[in-house]
């Protein structure tokens, strides 16, 4: 069965990151979804709530595994909520995943100053867009700087976001995953403070850094991480392939014994 990819965008943006991702992964044949967070992209107008991520994550994956196993990949925000759900106790149908820019434990000083950074710009004429616009037209490639907002910024509902990033238990949701992890980061990426610490709690986990790449690793080296989601893929296509073969071989092995006892 095709692998199917479900991604997950970071705060204040949308699932319109992914334009260079979709337009690869479509150009492969692979089936891919790229969803909007409450209030984030078309889904502005409504309040983000965890559970409203977790349910906006879930019901992509569970929609996407009918169709063949699931690559879930997130980015910032989006990939700390993607721990916590893939790492949940109901084991949700993910056969791999790709967690962005997203090894830091949201809690403590660290998220208080981030929080205070983010009101800060707010807070700035223009909530501070000049800036952003700035930084982003410095740093971000032509090809991917237009899809980066094109869905618009979650200005609104950045801080509810930021603040509720807080109960969750990250360390113990990736010491329950056990299917292929990747973790990829920006050599220059501010939430790399926990880095060693995930790879080293994830029993599955791989880490890929990019040189010379910030926090905005997706759609700064757009080709990099299309080839992490290739590596990705034919991954979870030789796991699947791979217990295929096996349990086919144990239902041989148990069809031959029944026939020797009959």
């Amino acid at each position: 069965m095709t692998v199917q990819v479900v991604l997950v965008h970071g705060i204040r943006t949308s699932a319109t990151m992914w334009r260079s991702q979709v337009e690869h992964l479509e150009g492969r044949g692979i089936p891919v979804t790229a969803v909007d967070l409450p209030g984030h992209g078309t889904r502005m107008s409504e309040e983000f709530t965890l559970d409203g991520a977790f349910a906006t994550i879930d019901d992509a994956v569970r929609a996407a595994a009918q169709k063949g196993p699931v690559l879930l990949s997130g980015h910032s925000m989006g990939g700390l909520v993607c721990i916590e759900y893939v790492g949940g106790e109901d084991r949700p149908p993910v056969a791999g995943f790709i967690a962005a820019s997203c090894t830091a434990i949201p809690r403590g000083l660290g998220l208080a100053t981030y929080r205070m950074l983010a009101r800060g710009f707010d807070s700035l004429p223009d909530r501070g867009m000049w800036l952003t616009d700035r930084m982003l037209d410095r740093i971000l490639p032509a090809e991917t700087r237009a899809d980066f907002g094109a869905g618009g910024y979650a200005l609104d509902a950045q801080d509810i976001a930021l603040r509720s990033l807080s109960v969750l238990d990250l360390l113990a949701a990736l010491r329950r995953i056990d299917v292929p992890l990747w973790f990829v980061n920006g050599q220059y990426d501010q939430l790399r403070v926990n880095e060693r610490l995930f790879c080293r709690v994830a029993p599955h986990a791989e880490l890929i850094l990019v040189p010379r790449t910030t926090h905005h690793v997706t759609v700064m080296r757009p080709q990099v991480f299309n080839a992490v989601l290739d590596l990705a893929i034919a991954t979870v296509e030789a796991v699947e392939t791979s217990e295929v073969v096996e349990t086919s071989e144990a239902v041989e092995t148990s069809e031959a014994v029944d026939a020797s006892d009959g």
